[in-house]
């Protein structure tokens, strides 16, 4: 098979990643920017660029992904891309009429040096802007950072943009979800409303992305958050942010902008970090947790206790991005399994520290690597050195599941290769209990695979 190649024994690499465990920035604005109601994402840069972003989001969820771009040539690379950017807002509105135009930059234009802020000025000086229409951007060069700094820029600069305060509280929480499937905003949502918590949830791809076929074509799905929610983000009493690499620019620009005190949580996966979740909306807006949300918990720990047997001491290898890995890692260990190789390609801070404090004491020897050189390539050599009993991640990984004979659980960005994710949750008590689900199906499968006839069992 295809990495039957690799090698057991480990070398050091600077200059090489080989099957990276992350993509670039633009793509994680687009799917920002397509979380704002009646936006439509803007690559500035070659139609290539644009082309490769909105294929990937189209094939992760199964949903036409509308994006506009600058269309740079040759003489765009010598001369800049002002004229193309000024040309194509101009069109845009004029022909696809949305309310916003959120324009992300690429590795050409970021190298040129285009000047977006100073473009956008001239575009609303000549009037090129209707009447309640707004251009926006964020900067996304793809030689740095992740898709996970392209969404964590674009949110922020919904901040940026649009957040006010006129000193008047509106009494609601803001969450920022994080890179999250559109059924986890969904659920994020469903959870807030139970506790009877009034919210502004951004960026927010449900009902845009998980939208229903209605036979009809509808450019502009109804989700999505509003330009007036994000304008009134600002006069909001709390942000809860969930994930440190995802939401805390924006939670944080809100603090320095608009004076809305933000928390920054774990992404609630789990029976631990959905606690915390639901806890600290209950001491932010002084709500008593509902009968109903309890029994859900009630559910999923009683899952867990009646499965135990099947799940204690399992080794698990796990890729993706930082925020989804620190909350997977919590939950596996709560349920008493081993995560024992980790590799995220996003860059920052605290995740291997993170990590290594979570499985202190618990997982021996906890592999663990994050930057350019931490790629799928070297999850391999680490499994070939220690085997594992499950694999957790994205489609990526189905190489390794096959070439060493391993359960695979896909879960994370992109996942091309199956259907669901976008319908399904993850998040809070029910996406546990479905999470936990996977898990039990993946090691009662293979032990039906592999029982010899006189073991062979009816009931499991």
């Amino acid at each position: 098979m295809l990495l039957r190649h690799t090698p057991q024994e480990i070398v050091e690499r600077e200059a090489l990643t080989v099957n990276p465990a992350k993509t670039c920035q633009p793509i994680g604005a687009m799917y920002a920017a397509l979380g704002i109601h009646g936006c439509l994402p803007h690559s500035h840069g070659s139609q290539g660029c644009c082309a490769y972003h909105r294929s990937t989001l189209t094939r992760h969820y199964k949903e036409p992904v509308m994006a506009a771009t600058s269309s740079f040539t040759e003489g765009t690379a010598v001369f800049g891309g002002q004229s193309n950017l000024v040309q194509a807002i101009h069109n845009i509105f004029a022909i696809y009429d949305p309310d916003v135009i959120a324009i992300h930059t690429t590795c050409l234009s970021e190298t040129i040096g285009d000047d977006i802020p100073q473009i956008i000025r001239a575009v609303q000086d000549e009037g090129k802007v209707p009447n309640g229409k707004y251009v926006i951007h964020c900067n996304t060069p793809s030689y740095v950072g992740s898709h996970v700094t392209g969404f964590a820029n674009m949110t922020k600069g919904m901040i940026e943009y649009f957040a006010e305060n006129t000193g008047q509280t509106n009494g609601r929480v803001n969450i920022i979800p994080g890179w999250v499937e559109p059924s986890d905003m969904r659920e994020i949502k469903r959870l807030v409303a139970e506790m009877g918590v009034r919210s502004i949830v951004f960026p927010d791809t449900s009902g845009v992305l998980d939208a229903p076929q209605t036979g009809s074509h509808v450019f502009y799905p109804k989700g999505g958050v509003t330009v007036p929610q994000l304008r009134d983000a600002g006069e909001s009493i709390a942000t809860l942010a969930l994930g440190e690499f995802a939401s805390r620019p924006a939670a944080e620009l809100l603090d320095t902008k608009c004076f809305v005190p933000c928390q920054i949580l774990d992404l609630p996966i789990g029976l631990q970090a959905t606690d915390r979740f639901i806890n600290a909306l209950r001491e932010t807006t002084h709500v008593e947790v509902p009968s109903s949300i309890d029994e859900e918990r009630g559910q999923l720990v009683d899952m867990i206790l009646d499965m135990h047997q099947y799940l204690y001491g399992k080794k698990v290898a796990l890729w993706g991005d930082p925020d989804q890995l620190v909350a997977l890692i919590e939950f596996l260990l709560t349920i008493d399994m081993l995560p024992v190789h980790i590799v995220t390609g996003t860059p920052g801070k605290r995740f291997e520290d993170r990590i290594h404090a979570l499985t202190d004491g618990i997982v021996p020897n906890v592999n663990v690597k994050q930057g350019p050189s931490a790629d799928i390539f070297l999850l391999h050599q680490w499994i070939k050195n220690e085997p594992v009993d499950l694999l957790i991640g994205n489609t990526y990984g189905k190489y390794i599941a096959r070439d060493e004979d391993i359960p695979f659980i896909r879960h994370g960005f992109p996942i091309l290769d199956r259907v669901g994710h976008s319908y399904f949750p993850t998040v809070g008590y029910r996406g546990a209990l479905r999470l936990l689900e996977k898990i039990l199906t993946a090691f009662m499968d293979r032990q039906d695979r592999d029982a010899p006839e006189e073991s062979f069992e009816l009931v499991m």
